[in-house]
């Protein structure tokens, strides 16, 4: 049985589209933010981190855990320009306090619903 050219063509392009729809790859995106797209000065971001490990009572805290400052000056000198920005920008947005309010925060929530469904007895009634 003789097959014709027409038709060899088609199970060739049929068979390469077949094999490339198995190999597809999926598209993503994602919105970027401007803070990732302006790029920092790396001498601002280090002496940014460097001001705040400085500090007397940082230094202090350091020694008294037993780490050597020129240790983590030597490891803050070897971050790369990524590692850098993200570690001065999460010195800026750390609070005073860590997360000492979330947590009053969250045991007076438990305290209140233990109360009101009658587990403990906080205001005691006279």
């Amino acid at each position: 049985m003789k097959v014709s050219s027409w038709r060899k063509t088609s199970i060739a392009v049929l068979s390469i589209a077949l094999i490339n729809l198995g190999m597809a790859s999926a598209a993503s995106a994602a919105i970027v933010d401007t803070a990732s797209l302006v790029t920092t000065d790396r001498a601002t971001d280090l002496s940014a981190v460097r001001s705040r490990i400085e500090r007397a009572d940082v230094r202090a805290q350091m020694e008294k855990m037993g780490v050597d400052a020129a240790a983590v000056d030597r490891r803050v000198a070897s971050l790369n320009n990524r590692e850098l920005h993200r570690l001065a920008a999460d010195m800026q947005n750390a609070p005073a306090g860590g997360d000492a309010v979330w947590i009053v925060g969250a045991v007076f929530i438990v305290l209140i619903v233990l109360e009101l469904t009658g587990v403990i007895d906080i205001f005691k009634k006279v």
